[in-house]
């Protein structure tokens, strides 16, 4: 018998939003597809906790190879040092250079492929660290592009891109994964972590990550490094 649920393509990078995105997917009633980048990150555990995360939340999870290292100009996918001294102003080191565009590009061709016409993306506007393509602008204007596009789009048939965490601060999103009986430390975050895939507590994510569930009044599940 067949899933009578529409599908859902969630960009799942194994990250707390992520994982977060892809419970509220399946919430709301879709059947997850979750789409994980392999784009050459520094932080490969994070692909172990994407495979964790899906086995529990995804019924599809699709791992697409795509190696950004060979673009280079971030500090995720060249040998540039993360910074460790603080959140700070402006666009940091670890931005990856169009990397939502280019994963929304991806979910976008992978959902006109499997007839779904709905994506979930975990980006968030307020404890965002700088990222330009984590605005409320620029998740609407992917949308328009994603109708004018596509096959699916033209002949009438369109798409919606849902981010449900846009306007959540990380300590709404802390609190959402415990709403959701979530295992948050399933997640990972950190941009620097350690051989043994423990968290290195300074860079801006885990400190990001540690002041949620600090705000928040929940445990933090993470093992840091050093203290946030």
């Amino acid at each position: 018998m067949s899933d009578p649920r529409p599908i859902a393509v969630v960009l799942l990078s194994g990250g707390l939003d992520s994982m977060v995105c892809a419970a509220l997917a399946r919430e709301r009633g879709f059947a997850v597809t979750a789409l994980t980048v392999d784009y050459g990150q520094r932080h490969r555990v994070e692909l172990d906790a994407a495979k964790r995360i899906a086995a529990d939340l995804a019924d599809r999870h699709v791992i697409l190879p795509l190696d950004l290292r060979a673009f280079g100009g971030s500090a995720l996918t060249a040998d540039v040092a993360v910074p460790k001294d603080g959140i700070g102003d402006g666009i940091p080191v670890t931005y990856v250079p169009a990397r939502n565009t280019i994963f929304l590009s991806l979910a976008l061709g992978l959902a006109e492929a499997s007839g779904a016409r709905d994506l979930f993306v975990g980006v968030n506007a307020l404890d965002y660290s700088g990222y330009p393509d984590c605005r409320p602008d620029f998740v609407a204007a992917f949308e328009r592009l994603a109708n004018l596009a596509t096959k699916a789009g033209v002949e009438g048939d369109p798409f919606t891109i849902h981010a449900p965490l846009q306007d959540m601060t990380k300590a709404d999103i802390a609190r959402e994964a415990a709403r959701l009986g979530l295992d948050a430390g399933q997640s990972h975050s950190c941009y620097d972590p350690g051989a043994d895939g423990g968290a290195c507590g300074t860079c801006d994510a885990c400190r990001l990550r540690a002041m949620g569930f600090e705000q928040a009044g929940l445990p933090d599940p993470t093992r840091y490094a050093a203290a946030p």
